[in-house]
């Protein structure tokens, strides 16, 4: 047999696949034939669940982890004038919800060791025009949290933590969504609790909680029957009932998925220890094995010890029948931001992170003898492709 017919012999392992139970399945199935497929009992309920989880505070759900971000703007009162520091190193939409209210964004490069974003600089970055911060808990590893609040207590500004990555994650012994102001998640197919698309606002208080649901829909309020009111500019971002139940059934397991991702990142540290691909110079994420829920293990390339490019190395992984990805471009790089002045060298740590990072496969339907073949597959390209 030669290696191809091998290699193809071998089930493809895609950089991430969600794990729905038959439980979840057949709520769905319930739910579709209820015939209340939108929002209804089912978000009311998913909204109840994830306000147990968050220590009894408030939530809303929402359409999309980006909608969370853009309301929780707006819950803060940011809009135009306003200054707004966050992280390069993150999802487009981050930043892009800072220029839809109208604000400013400001970034503060990132921590190469944590890939966060450096709270020196984040506080060397204030300014009288600065409103919030919005950090980024880059594959579910929270900044240091007591900092960050001392620094927005200090200069009085507003926090929405960019918790999309970050459901599960805790910060010494307290989840996250339990402290802080805003907190904003994402249950994106992808994420570590999935609602297939979909968001939710961890908020203050009631009248937060309220402004929130406005919002969402409209910014329309109901009074009896036939009463309806509009105080607020709002827009189409609730979430589907469908949607609420796969939620649901998702949060059930949560713990689980937390455990068994934090097991495989062991395992992927245990793989790649001593190999050809660290000894190279291949960068490993933080162990962080307290607080993080592992949503991503993303190594970072010593592309100059290499003879192919970040994306032959990447179709190498797919022709041994590994999926990857990229988590992310530095923002400021985008056309869109150069436009706006950002450069190159403006953040050197997010640049080289953006251009050397690989995400590799993840997910609790993952065994150990999984993330076993992928490091073998990583050590074997390095080795052969070493210059």
């Amino acid at each position: 047999m030669t290696q191809s017919s091998a290699q193809s012999s071998v089930p493809f392992l895609p950089f991430v696949k969600p794990e729905i139970d038959e439980e979840t399945i057949q709520g769905v199935v319930d739910v579709l034939r209820s015939g209340w497929i939108t929002t209804g009992p089912q978000n009311q309920a998913f909204e109840a669940a994830l306000s147990e989880y968050c220590g009894g505070r408030p939530v809303r759900t929402f359409n999309s982890g980006t909608a969370t971000l853009e309301i929780g703007l707006r819950i803060a009162g940011v809009g135009p004038g306003d200054e707004v520091i966050t992280t390069p190193a993150s999802w487009v939409s981050t930043s892009n919800v800072i220029y839809e209210v109208g604000a400013t964004p400001v970034f503060a490069d990132i921590d190469p060791l944590t890939r966060n974003i450096d709270l020196d600089k984040l506080e060397a970055a204030i300014t009288p025009r600065t409103k919030a911060i919005i950090p980024v808990f880059l594959s579910g590893l929270p900044v240091d949290m007591d900092r960050l609040y001392a620094i927005a207590r200090q200069h009085k500004l507003r926090v929405i933590e960019d918790a999309a990555q970050a459901f599960g994650a805790s910060w010494n012994g307290k989840r996250i969504g339990e402290l802080g102001d805003i907190v904003s998640f994402s249950f994106h197919a992808n994420k570590n609790l999935t609602a297939i698309e979909g968001g939710a606002l961890v908020l203050n208080n009631e009248d937060e909680a309220e402004l929130a649901r406005k919002y969402r829909l409209q910014g329309i309020t109901r009074t009896g029957l036939d009463g309806m009111d509009c105080d607020v500019l709002g827009g189409k971002y609730n979430l589907t009932d469908v949607a609420a139940r796969v939620g649901l059934g998702q949060l059930k397991h949560i713990e689980r998925f937390t455990l068994q991702r934090r097991n495989l990142a062991k395992a992927y540290f245990a793989g790649f220890e001593g190999g050809a691909a660290v000894k190279l110079g291949m960068g490993l994420p933080h162990a962080d094995f307290a607080n993080s829920n592992w949503h991503m293990f993303q190594i970072t390339l010593p592309l100059e010890k290499l003879t192919l490019t970040r994306a032959e190395f990447m179709e190498q992984l797919k022709e041994r029948g590994i999926g990857s990805g990229v988590h992310y471009p530095a923002i400021h790089l985008f056309t869109l931001y150069r436009e706006r002045g950002f450069r190159a060298g403006m953040f050197p740590h997010a640049e080289r992170f953006g251009a050397t990072t690989v995400t590799l496969p993840l997910f609790t339907l993952m065994t150990e003898a999984d993330v076993a073949r992928v490091c073998h597959a990583v050590n074997d390209i390095c080795t052969q492709f070493a210059k």
